[in-house]
């Protein structure tokens, strides 16, 4: 029993690595909509590690390790490989400028930052009740949300063809994961109401975006939440 208690959380986190790279298989085949379903399986796997771990008291510094490891290719580099592809139909023109190299290549910039602000973050003992940058898997529900839409409605597609939006883009979300812009965590200090506003405004405005613009709306919240973590800068703490 102890040998499961200790290694239930870990067993999860392993399931969430699993579904990352099947998730990144089948983005590189071309069915989105199997990425999508891996994202949201190693999202939901990602949030019940950590708690499974602080239900049994099975925290530990192995479960750590594993838990950012796994992000790793679930959350960091997928995104990169979805900017990568978002990219590719461009080759190596800029500007009418023949490059040495292939653009698509500048995605995986997403995949370079979203390694260091792993790393960053499990140095950070600052960030227990707010996130310090956009977390992974935020990010990658920014970008890949982006892609999928637009392969799934077309929406977004002035922005999607434009090739310099996709570079700034990429520099932008690469940028944002090392910031030290506060963010919001699903995490409570106090009961208190007041205390929590940033939380439920968040949570109020993401149901209302997701229920009028549905699958158009996905990277649409993450970006509402990076708003409302600007305008709540000083109650995150």
């Amino acid at each position: 029993m102890n040998f499961i208690k200790n290694n239930l959380a870990n067993a999860i986190t392993l399931g969430n690595l699993f579904s990352g790279c099947v998730g990144a298989v089948h983005l590189i085949l071309g069915d989105y909509q199997t990425t999508a379903i891996c994202i949201i399986l190693s999202l939901v796997l990602d949030f019940f590690d950590g708690f499974v771990a602080r239900a049994l008291k099975a925290n530990s510094n192995l479960g750590t390790q594993l838990d950012s490891l796994a992000d790793m290719v679930s959350f960091g580099f997928i995104p990169g490989l979805a900017m990568f592809k978002m990219l590719e139909p461009f080759g190596n023109e800029l500007f009418g400028l023949q490059l040495p190299f292939e653009i698509k290549y500048l995605g995986f910039l997403i995949t370079l930052f979203s390694c260091l602000r792993l790393a960053i973050f499990n140095l950070d003992e600052e960030q227990k009740y707010y996130f310090k940058g956009l977390n992974t898997p935020s990010n990658t529900i920014l970008v890949f949300g982006l892609f999928y839409a637009f392969k799934e409605t077309q929406s977004f597609s002035f922005l999607l063809e434009n090739a310099l939006f996709l570079l700034i883009f990429t520099v932008i979300s690469s940028w944002i994961l090392i910031s030290p812009i506060k963010m919001i965590a699903m995490k409570f200090k106090s009961m208190k109401l007041q205390d929590n506003y940033p939380k439920l405004a968040l949570l109020i405005g993401s149901i209302l975006i997701l229920a009028i613009f549905k699958i158009v709306g996905i990277s649409m919240v993450i970006l509402y939440y990076i708003f409302i973590s600007i305008i709540f800068q000083k109650q995150l703490k």
